[in-house]
């Protein structure tokens, strides 16, 4: 289990590779976070163009997420038709500054690497006007 320094207990998850994502994201491991993705995989932040493959996947990561805690809290797993792992998990991201609900859906290919992940803010449009301030 994931715990982080803010006192939010996330859960097991049920894919080894999304468990370590979330670790290393944790540790400030990002070069080691980037070698979860596919070759050519693909980050896609919030509200930014997608960041593709490890090299630039880890500079993202080592410029954006630096002080960040991720905490995941609930998840769902799916096949997709083309045989791939669609994981949806929900949680928190804690800042020094706040913290935001999220939500990421990650798709891993046949070698359970991760083809791609999706970061969606699930905050209300009043909360990010917040962020601002």
């Amino acid at each position: 289990m994931i715990e982080s320094s803010y006192n939010v207990k996330s859960i097991n998850l049920s894919e080894p590779v999304i468990e370590r994502y979330f670790q290393t994201l944790n540790e400030g491991n990002f070069p080691e976070t980037a070698k979860l993705f596919a070759i050519d995989g693909i980050l896609q932040p919030p509200f930014e163009s997608p960041i593709t493959g490890q090299e630039a996947i880890a500079s993202y990561l080592q410029q954006e997420a630096r002080e960040m805690k991720l905490s995941p809290l609930q998840e769902t797993l799916e096949t997709t038709e083309t045989g791939h792992i669609q994981a949806k998990i929900k949680g928190k991201v804690t800042t020094a500054l706040f913290t935001v609900n999220v939500a990421w859906v990650f798709i891993l290919n046949h070698h359970k690497e991760i083809v791609s992940v999706e970061v969606k803010l699930l905050a209300s449009l009043e909360e990010l006007v917040n962020f601002k301030r």
